[in-house]
């Protein structure tokens, strides 16, 4: 007993350590980005800009910046690095989500249709030039929630067998309303002709349009949406035994898919009113940190959201060096790794039978 309590707490030490060690890198990989663009700047520069900006310390650096520096790294890049990690860290949540409620590494919000939904709803938001707000929001989140949800019912309904859905069918029918939103999409692009460049370059997902306004727009909705994931990490724990084992140990299942599904298609909204559809980020973040630390999500959850913020972020600075000065949509380069790997997990159940 006490050589499995051992074992137990040595477990529970090496995710603990792994998620710090996260973290730690995730603020020096900050730091390192905002020196890298067609303006390159060093560390040193950055951390002056940084430490001026500090209470108190802040007063022995404002006379050595560079106001060109300063805007560059204040008003550009850091509101860019912050947004990026924030999507990635609502996808790769998202993803844990729907993996766990639908027992399957190949469930993501991309796949499932979600992303194609929300943006939909946020394209709406902007041909119709909606001032909508709901308890001071902005209207283009409030579009691409509802449009995130419709699309997350429509694909769970299609794919439901009696009370169940059909994991062949949910894929398949996530793939075809994806394919049938985005068709819609492209056809609402015809209305706002003059903003299509940049509605294009949004829907293949990037962060080029992104300041300080963008992330304050979508704060309230992660940091809502990221708490309320987080409640209910024992109840996906239980999933993990199968619907009928958890029913009996009291979890009403249902309830709480509908739930999660309400609360995953909350976070993918969010991300995308900003980003653009980002794809598989909820697949391979995920899937790689399950094999890591195992598939408990009261660990699950916190680690893949803080290794989802690097994964995006990395993608998103390699998307603004590789053909500079010209830039990548993000969602290019993580459609590519993604779909090589959304092809191995498919080769991979093709083996298991």
């Amino acid at each position: 007993m006490r050589k499995i309590q051992t074992k137990q707490q040595k477990y529970s030490s090496k995710k603990t350590t792994l998620l710090f060690s996260l973290l730690i890198f995730l603020v020096g990989l900050i730091f390192v980005t905002l020196t890298i663009g067609s303006a390159k700047l060093r560390l040193s520069e950055v951390m002056r800009v940084i430490a001026a900006k500090l209470p108190v310390i802040g007063e022995y650096y404002r006379g050595e910046i560079d106001p060109i520096d300063q805007k560059i790294i204040l008003e550009i890049r850091l509101p860019r690095i912050i947004l990026a990690v924030m999507v990635g860290s609502a996808l790769s949540v998202t993803g844990v989500i729907f993996q766990g409620l639908f027992r399957n590494p190949m469930a993501d919000p991309y796949v499932l249709g979600t992303s194609s939904g929300a943006a939909l709803g946020a394209t709406l938001a902007v041909v119709l030039n909606s001032n909508l707000t709901l308890l001071g929001l902005s209207s283009r989140p409030i579009f691409a929630f509802v449009g995130a949800m419709l699309a997350t019912v429509l694909v769970y309904n299609i794919a439901r067998v009696g009370t169940k859905p059909s994991i062949t069918v949910l894929i398949l029918a996530g793939i075809a309303v994806s394919a049938f939103l985005s068709a819609i999409t492209s056809l609402l692009l015809f209305f706002r002709q003059e903003e299509m460049g940049r509605i294009i370059f949004w829907m293949m997902g990037g962060f080029s349009y992104c300041r300080w306004s963008e992330v304050k727009m979508i704060l309230p909705y992660l940091l809502i949406g990221l708490l309320y994931t987080g409640r209910f990490s024992r109840e996906l724990n239980l999933l993990l035994l199968g619907e009928e084992k958890a029913h009996q140990l009291g979890l009403e299942v249902g309830r709480l898919q509908k739930r999660l599904i309400f609360a995953a298609a909350f976070l993918v909204a969010a991300a995308v009113s900003v980003s653009g559809v980002i794809g598989f980020v909820g697949l391979v973040v995920p899937h790689i940190i399950r094999l890591l630390i195992g598939p408990d999500h009261r660990s699950l959850l916190p680690v893949s959201a803080v290794a989802g913020g690097i994964f995006l972020l990395i993608a998103d600075t390699l998307a603004r060096i590789i053909i500079s000065p010209a830039e990548l949509p993000v969602g290019v380069l993580t459609s590519f790794v993604g779909g090589l790997f959304f092809i191995y997990l498919l080769r991979k159940s093709k083996r298991a039978g």
